[in-house]
């Protein structure tokens, strides 16, 4: 009997996850849902920012309820940990005064803003829910080149980008008298990283310099909200596992001169004992391998992922 094709990416996945929100600290707070993209948030006296906004205004109206249950100070403040469609679409719900992102991210929104939304929403089309109301791409006011610290009245919140990783601009915020990191998707917890425009290479360095920082508490892209210096470094060593995994693995089947389904098929048998149980794995694999394949070829600056191109490997590589 042959084996049926898997369901293009994730649009299989239909099932509603439970919300928490969870208190990290004073004025600190994590959006979560069962390895759905977590939103961050923190409250100072004079406004709160919003960290990743979620894909779409309505589904951004989730975690405005949350907020408006603890305070009624208005959104001074929406920041992109990086540019994704799943990411950012939502910000206009938040009425923000600016919208954050550093030099990086805003080239990656010039260069694939469009071409990544149709690629996203084809992908997961759950994560999309009300995309009539996205008003079009987001972007920034603030574009950071280096560190910005903002003051949201008695919360200094610092903006940095430690390096490459997940993309070439990812953006942490971090809360220094706390300990507390938004860390975006450079570092996951039991939810399999997205590499597709990774910098994979690059990315362990920089996963380095938030275990410098000696976070106490984070929420990461996916994910629990971290409560603990130990869970912390759990979740910066499995991530850090994974990437080097992956492209350990990569790296080896073109060294070979195996060919893209080759190098997916040895990527799996290696990696699905230890990371198959994870988040959205079977939905990331496809593209992760196929960026990991192209950086261990040379090609330092991801390809632009397109709705067609998406399909196209899903194809080559599920035999369908």
């Amino acid at each position: 009997m042959t084996k049926a094709a898997p369901t293009f990416a994730s649009t299989g996945d239909l099932g509603e996850k439970k919300i928490t929100f969870a208190k990290l600290g004073d004025g600190a707070y994590a959006f979560t849902a069962e390895g759905d993209p977590n939103t961050g948030v923190i409250i100072g006296d004079d406004g709160v920012m919003v960290i990743d906004t979620q894909a779409t205004p309505l589904m951004a109206q989730q975690v405005l309820t949350f907020i408006r249950e603890i305070t009624d100070k208005p959104v001074k403040y929406v920041l992109l940990s990086h540019y994704h469609a799943v990411r950012v679409l939502g910000a206009a719900a938040y009425q923000p005064e600016h919208i954050i992102a550093s030099q990086l991210t805003y080239e990656m929104i010039v260069e694939r803003g469009q071409q990544d939304w149709e690629s996203e929403f084809g992908r997961f089309p759950r994560l999309f829910r009300g995309h009539e109301s996205i008003p079009g791409l987001t972007w920034p006011t603030i574009v950071v080149d280096g560190k910005l610290t903002v003051d949201l009245g008695n919360r200094k919140v610092e903006i940095w980008s430690p390096g490459k990783g997940h993309t070439q601009g990812d953006t942490i915020a971090w809360l220094p008298d706390q300990k507390i990191l938004y860390a975006g998707d450079l570092v996951e917890y039991h939810a399999t990283p997205y590499t597709g425009d990774a910098h994979l290479r690059d990315w362990p360095a920089t996963l380095q310099a938030l275990r410098d920082l000696q976070p106490e508490k984070m929420v990461p892209g996916r994910g629990d909200a971290l409560t603990s210096a130990a869970a912390c470094e759990e979740a910066l060593k499995m991530t850090q596992a994974f990437i080097t995994d992956l492209y350990g693995a990569a790296r080896e089947g073109v060294e070979k001169g195996l060919d893209l389904k080759a190098i997916f098929a040895l990527c799996k048998e290696r990696m699905d004992p230890k990371y198959g149980q994870w988040v959205i794995y079977e939905h990331c694999m496809p593209f992760d391998v196929a960026r990991a394949v192209d950086e261990a070829k040379g090609l330092i600056r991801p390809q632009i992922w397109t709705a067609e191109r998406d399909r196209e490997m899903w194809g080559a590589l599920n035999n369908g």
